[in-house]
């Protein structure tokens, strides 16, 4: 196809021809949905949280009766009651679903009873730490949620600060999720480095989505403006969930407090579906099963929702959203030139002139990369409540130069690296943690070091101040552990 993206390691790794995926929406996506975007070159997931057995058996056959190609089944084990769970994993392995989605807390059990079947895992994530959980306890890809998803929503970060610093720590494949409704939106994504587009209100607005047809009108007249995070919808859902929603009855708090309904105080039933009671507050969405007031249920949206202005069929968006990204891509990708003119040889004379600079940063992003690993498998390790908050501050500061380093590399027109450095193996042989501690500190000295020899050979003003501002960091947090280890700092 010369109007769509080309195929990613992803796309090869679940079996699809474009780098876009529905995503696992609860209710909404189901067999349909899934596969008319499976045949239309996409990937689809079926969403199952919590559903009983036979439907998602029913499901999983009637995808397979339309289309012979790959897809997903999305499960959250965090809202799964662990028995459903339990059943739920045991019914995929047994129909040989050949790829499971999760999402929410990182499940290793899951996880490795999935991928003991031969079934290929992905899971979602909203932060950098997320990440190398998921990826070390063997999810084979990764979605990076952004906060302007729909639905719900595990981090804070914007999609891309969020991608960034995925991409800086992770050696899997990573897809992009969060507020992305047209071509645009994915050929930037793609752009960063992802290497496929999550699209989920873009999809519930087609024919084929099980979303009800007034939560479908809703979103065609919506803008993004008209989207919130609340809390407020959180019944079947462990507490402190956000969701992104329509503002709503329920969002303006002209329903009561959603909070007040527990303990003794009845739940309110505001709708039906074929004999199961849809409560005021509950995360359900209006699906076409449904009946009930649905102008005050979980009305799901992304940011998103502005670009979409009708409903129509899931493959004729789906191809259409491929096309507008294409031709984004190359807007960003080409660069008009002369032929037969110097010009011709200035972006490659550039690229050649910054090589010793891009060396110098890619083997600082190794060395951060392994400091970043090191921190978080670090911080499991103590009960110590502040050194445990010493060692977070100092991940999250691994995760922060590893996104900078690796938008310095691009910005330079180079490929970031994707090796970890020798230094995680190195660091992890130390059993006792307070003298793993003291070698990653050295490990931090060593990367101050490197930051004070580039420092005067980099003329860019703005890429020296971001160097600036990290070797400035790593002293801080040279002199935070030497403090917190009772260790004499060496001399600088």
């Amino acid at each position: 196809m010369h109007d769509a993206p080309p195929a990613t390691p992803l796309c090869r790794l679940l079996g699809c021809r474009l780098p876009l995926m529905v995503a696992g929406m609860g209710g909404v996506s189901r067999s349909e949905l899934v596969a008319a975007v499976t045949e239309a070159g996409g990937f689809g997931f079926l969403g199952m949280v919590r559903e009983p057995l036979a439907l998602i058996e029913r499901e999983v056959a009637q995808v397979r009766q339309r289309t012979a190609l790959p897809f997903g089944v999305n499960l959250i084990p965090a809202a799964t009651p662990a028995p459903l769970l339990r059943a739920q994993v045991d019914l995929l392995i047994a129909l040989q679903v050949p790829v499971v989605s999760l999402f929410w807390d990182v499940d290793a059990g899951v996880i490795a009873r999935l991928r003991a079947a031969g079934i290929t895992v992905v899971h979602q994530i909203g932060s950098a730490a997320e990440a190398l959980q998921a990826q070390e306890a063997g999810a084979q890809a990764l979605i990076a949620q952004g906060v302007e998803a729909g639905g719900h929503v595990r981090g804070r970060q914007p999609l891309a600060e969020l991608l960034s610093e995925v991409l800086a720590m992770a050696s899997v494949p990573v897809a992009a999720a969060g507020g992305l409704a047209d071509g645009q939106g994915v050929a930037r994504v793609l752009a960063q480095g992802a290497q496929a587009a999550v699209l989920g209100t873009a999809l519930m607005a087609t024919h084929e989505s099980f979303a009800h047809d007034a939560h479908k009108q809703r979103l065609v007249g919506a803008q993004a403006g008209d989207t919130v995070l609340t809390e407020d919808f959180h019944i079947n859902w462990p507490p402190h969930a956000a969701v992104r929603v329509l503002a709503n009855s329920v969002t303006r708090r002209e329903r009561g407090d959603p909070f007040a309904a527990t303990g003794d105080i009845p739940r309110t039933v505001i709708g039906d579906e074929e004999g199961r009671p849809i409560y005021l507050f509950s995360t359900d969405s209006p699906l076409r099963s449904m009946t009930g007031d649905f102008e005050a249920m979980a009305l799901y949206a992304g940011q998103g929702v502005g670009r979409i202005t009708a409903i129509e069929p899931a493959g004729d968006r789906l191809r259409r959203i491929a096309a507008e990204a294409t031709a984004h891509l190359r807007l960003l990708n080409d660069t008009p030139v002369a032929l037969a003119s110097p010009v011709c040889y200035a972006g490659d004379a550039e690229r050649e002139r910054h090589a010793p600079l891009i060396a110098r940063l890619d083997e600082l992003l190794e060395a951060e990369r392994a400091g970043a690993r090191v921190a978080l498998r670090s911080r499991t390790e103590t009960e110590d409540e502040a050194l445990r908050a010493l060692i977070d501050a100092i991940h999250r500061d691994e995760v922060k130069w590893c996104g900078m380093l690796m938008r310095t590399i691009r910005t330079l027109e180079g490929t970031p690296g994707s090796r970890t450095g020798d230094f995680y193996d190195k660091a992890m042989a130390v059993p006792d943690l307070r003298e793993r501690l003291a070698f990653l500190n050295r490990g931090q000295g060593w990367v101050a070091k490197k930051l004070r020899e580039l420092l005067p050979l980099v003329d860019d003003a703005g890429i020296r101040a971001g160097l600036q501002e990290m070797l400035q960091a790593h002293v801080d947090n040279l002199d935070k552990v030497n403090t917190a280890l009772g260790l004499t700092p060496p001399r600088r």
